[in-house]
């Protein structure tokens, strides 16, 4: 138990007081805005504000935690600890020289998101916008980081408290964006793709997918039989999503009638937790987000609760609040398209807090900390030199007790054509995870 006292209580103070030492660190907080009260607790105790109140550990407030809606900032930055920090303070007690609790709250809840930004080339916040980007932090999980030098600042207060945290974990992740690459497309979209390979003259994919057809040869997508061994092997739990819309320019899956499609969606989560993947389209047609989970819910004979958005197209705070209102309390698009790290400075779960409406939601989110196809298409990084980036990544995770979140897809994992050398990429990945 850590007692904090604080002038006034806020949501803003309560939710990220309790991601510091509740999510984080593992610790309960009890809030006290009562000076005699606070000065009569026995135990580690915290003042937040602008004195201190006794001899208790003193960080000082800035004004972000006591407001209310949202404006634009202007950042100053120090550094600290060998990383940039920022709302600095001027106190001498301050236990340390910013406004950690501030500081994390702008980051976790996204609050630049909220702000105008240039949009990418699907109406998303990219990397290279980002403050984590631009000051080079974006690779590190700045917000653990500084939950545990709290910590540890506390136990040299008070050498008889103790912070647990909580436990690293690994939680393989897989979209399913088109489950086959020949197979079930539909009259139609086989013509095609057979009329597109002549086009440009590929007799090597039209053979293919003449053996793919003919039941001659395995479709390439299809690695869903290694995905279930390697999994097994290592005694892992993956989340999959399913993307399950209407066939459209970015949501080009299998129909979504396919009896084939309903099996393996079936198979796939007599072993692991499903997800639906939101169409692309569903993004700017709520209606479709509702019909896409409920058709997924009917074949799962389940209630669906964990989403991640195809093409990563998360706009705040609308797209969590469209999946609140059907009933999702899990998600996991936090993460960026074009840069691996860690976009909300956390590689831990942790609740949605709206800041339009100034209060903290039941959604949880899960941030991810990579996806294999930002390596290859977006980095231009090989298969060989795949792991010298992720591995750092892995290492930051562990060193503050998180959870690490990689992205793949089972067209990946399959290691065929663009992706000769990735399956190796994924189990190499798996082993130095756990």
């Amino acid at each position: 138990m850590i007692f904090v006292y604080t002038d006034k209580v806020t949501n803003r103070v309560k939710y990220i007081f309790n991601l510091i030492f509740r999510d984080i660190l593992n610790v309960e907080v009890r809030f006290i805005s009562d000076k005699d009260e606070f000065s009569k607790a026995e135990g580690a105790k915290i003042s937040y504000g602008k004195i201190p109140v006794g001899d208790e550990l003193f960080f000082a407030a800035g004004t972000i935690l006591y407001e209310r809606g949202i404006g634009h900032k202007e950042l100053t930055f120090i550094e600290h600890a060998g990383l940039p920090a920022f709302f600095p303070v001027y106190n001498q007690n301050a236990a340390l020289p910013f406004d950690v609790f501030g500081a994390s709250f702008y980051l976790v809840t996204r609050y630049e998101e909220y702000l105008p930004y240039k949009k990418d080339e699907y109406g998303r916040f990219s990397a290279a916008e980002s403050l984590a980007f631009q000051k080079g932090f974006l690779h590190k999980p700045i917000v653990n980081i500084w939950a545990y030098q709290i910590g540890k600042l506390l136990v040299e207060k008070y050498p008889g408290f103790r912070f647990t945290g909580k436990k690293y974990t690994f939680t393989p992740t897989i979209d399913i964006d088109a489950a086959w690459a020949y197979r079930q497309k539909g009259l139609f979209r086989t013509a095609g793709g057979y009329m597109n390979a002549l086009v440009k003259l590929d007799f090597r994919e039209i053979a293919e997918r003449t053996r793919v057809l003919a039941g001659l040869q395995q479709d390439p997508f299809d690695t869903y039989a290694f995905q279930h061994q390697i999994h097994k092997k290592y005694k892992l739990d993956p989340v999959y999503f399913i993307l399950f819309g209407e066939y459209g320019l970015n949501d080009k899956n299998i129909p979504v009638k396919s009896r084939q499609f309903h099996t393996l969606i079936k198979s796939l989560s007599d072993y692991n937790k499903v997800g639906i993947h939101p169409s692309f389209n569903s993004n700017y047609y709520p209606k479709r987000l509702k019909s896409e989970k409920e058709r997924l819910s009917k074949v799962l004979n389940r209630e669906v609760t964990c989403s991640r958005q195809h093409f990563l197209i998360l706009q705040l705070p609308s797209t969590y609040r469209n999946l609140i209102n059907l009933d999702i309390t899990d998600e996991y698009s936090m993460g960026f398209a074009s840069q691996p790290g860690f976009r909300a400075g956390i590689c831990s779960t942790y609740k949605f807090f709206d800041l339009e409406m100034d209060v903290e939601t039941k959604l949880n989110i899960h941030p991810f900390t990579y996806m294999e196809g930002t390596l290859r298409d977006y980095m231009q990084i090989s298969a060989t030199e795949a792991l010298n980036v992720i591995k750092p990544l892995i290492d930051e995770v562990k060193s503050v007790n998180g959870t690490f979140i990689p992205i793949w897809h089972n067209e990946s994992i399959g290691g065929l054509k663009r992706w000769e050398g990735w399956q190796k990429v994924y189990e190499d990945m798996i082993r130095y995870a756990i």
